[in-house]
């Protein structure tokens, strides 16, 4: 698990390799991560958009950016959370993930990014 902390909001992830499948005759590797976004300030915010990079092993790179998460712009109170689970679809066996929240403090009205630390996408057999 990876961490990190901006402006009072905590990014915990976890990543884990689901499996291999098919798509128009090519071999993507599955992963899935679960996000933990926590209010460690005296603020309520609401997650309003997100900004991901997506990198593999052979330098491939693709930018995910979008309104929420998985269809929400969770509002989260001071000293609360808020969880989900999504995934990617990988070229190659190894690759990492990185990227940021844009949010709004209600208090303030100001907009402001929490960043999601670097985590990484391997496949579970690959180092042994």
């Amino acid at each position: 698990m990876v961490q990190q902390v901006t402006n009072g909001i905590k990014i915990s992830v976890k990543s884990n390799f689901e499996g291999t499948n098919y798509r128009n005759y090519r071999l993507y590797y599955a992963f899935s991560y679960q996000v933990t976004i926590e209010n460690q300030s005296n603020e309520t915010v609401q997650l309003l958009a997100r900004h991901w990079k997506i990198f593999d092993s052979l330098n491939n790179t693709e930018i995910v950016e979008g309104s929420g998460v998985i269809g929400k712009k969770p509002i989260i109170k001071p000293a609360e959370s808020h969880t989900y689970t999504s995934n990617c679809f990988l070229t190659s066996p190894i690759g990492a993930m990185k990227g940021y929240y844009n949010m709004v403090n209600f208090t303030t009205s100001k907009m402001f990014k929490v960043y999601i630390p670097t985590f990484q996408l391997m496949v579970s057999n690959i180092h042994n």
